[in-house]
């Protein structure tokens, strides 16, 4: 099969889809990769890198698209490269489709096959490939919440883990999966009083367990969430509906209520936002602000720290590349139902069941797209 892994569009994206380590696997194999030029160099890996990994380097884009059986990339594609893609070529990368219906609709109507890492699943049920920028973005959210606590930030000037004499910043973190511990541990690590919502009791015994007294938890319902989102300095939403666009936790009114110069930071963005008032921005425009309220909703968080992130994801994404190129999609989708789950696009219809009841499209359930 003929891999193709483009330079990643999106801004301030410097993530890559394949590292050097992992094109000599897929060479190994009997594959062939190609990769645009320059594709690495937001993580220090040059053409030269690439090249002796045995890979073939491509002058753009276009040349990527054109001849490659499988596309591996990191982010969703941009409206540009959407057009780029065409029936029967594999797309292998995050999608999180469920709160962009353009995407949505492009994706069907290229005809490519789809499959989403948001979406591929463990035998314990939990996403390996999701997991890995969930505990970036999950650890960056405390660095961001603190700077934008700042001054400078357009907070209101409170350093997170106080001082002798002044009390911490109060940090509310919602959700206690892969991204909530993550914040709560630096959180707790930079000084903060931190508070976990969650509405299941394993987990929070579970943070308890692991964090002891320092940590405080709260179980999640609509009082709760109120109570505790108002009076706190920086709240970090990290809840996740696998597939599905994320519950709107902190509405308006909240927001509305928070103090002036307290601090969002929306991890769940990529599936829409926890928050009534949340909208995606960039690295390049990380927050605006709402009732006094400064936002951080930055859409590609783990990007801000590419090699770390790269190298975390090609750890987990690597077997599932290598079983796509080795059996085809169709193949490797009826020998392992975990990556099954990861189908979300197929034949112009969409194979998963939570992007089609939010976006309100029709469901082509996977066995019968695996099947067809």
């Amino acid at each position: 099969m003929r891999v193709g892994v483009p330079k990643e569009i999106k801004d301030h994206e410097d993530r890559v889809g394949l590292v050097p380590s992992s094109v000599r696997e897929l060479v190994a194999h009997g594959h062939q990769v190609v990769v645009e030029t320059r594709a690495g160099q937001g993580i220090g890996m040059d053409d030269a890198a690439y090249t002796a990994a045995g890979a073939m380097i491509a002058d753009t884009a276009d040349e990527i698209f054109a001849s490659a059986d499988m596309i591996v990339k990191v982010k969703e594609p941009q409206a540009g490269e959407r057009k780029k893609l065409r029936d029967g070529q594999i797309l292998f990368t995050y999608l999180h489709l469920a709160p962009d219906p353009d995407q949505s609709r492009d994706l069907m109507a290229s005809g490519a096959t789809c499959i989403a890492y948001e979406t591929v699943t463990s035998p314990t049920g939990a996403l390996p490939l999701l997991a890995p920028m969930s505990e970036v973005a999950g650890r960056m959210a405390p660095q961001v919440g603190a700077h934008a606590l700042e001054n400078a930030g357009g907070g209101m000037g409170v350093l997170l883990g106080g001082v002798p004499g002044v009390l911490p910043a109060e940090v509310v973190i919602l959700g206690g999966g892969v991204a909530g511990t993550n914040a709560a541990q630096v959180a707790l690590g930079l000084g903060a009083d931190v508070t976990v919502v969650d509405r299941s009791l394993d987990v929070l015994r579970r943070l308890v367990a692991t964090f002891g007294a320092r940590v405080k938890t709260a179980h999640s319902n609509a009082d709760t969430i109120g109570q505790l989102v108002t009076r706190a300095d920086l709240v970090i939403s990290t809840v996740l509906i696998p597939g599905a666009a994320a519950p709107k936790l902190v509405t308006r009114e909240h927001v509305a209520a928070m103090k002036t110069g307290s601090v969002l930071v929306d991890v769940a963005i990529d599936q829409g936002g926890a928050a009534e008032t949340s909208k995606a921005t960039t690295h390049s425009d990380p927050t605006y602000v709402v009732d006094g309220v400064v936002h951080y909703c930055v859409a590609n968080m783990p990007g801000g720290v590419a090699r770390t992130s790269t190298f975390a994801l090609n750890n987990a994404t690597l077997p599932f590349t290598l079983a796509l190129a080795d059996k085809g999609w169709r193949k490797a989708l009826q020998d392992d139902p975990h990556l099954a789950n990861g189908l979300n696009v197929h034949g112009g219809r969409i194979t998963y069941r939570a992007v089609a009841e939010a976006l309100g499209f029709d469901y082509l359930e996977t066995a019968k797209a695996l099947a067809a």
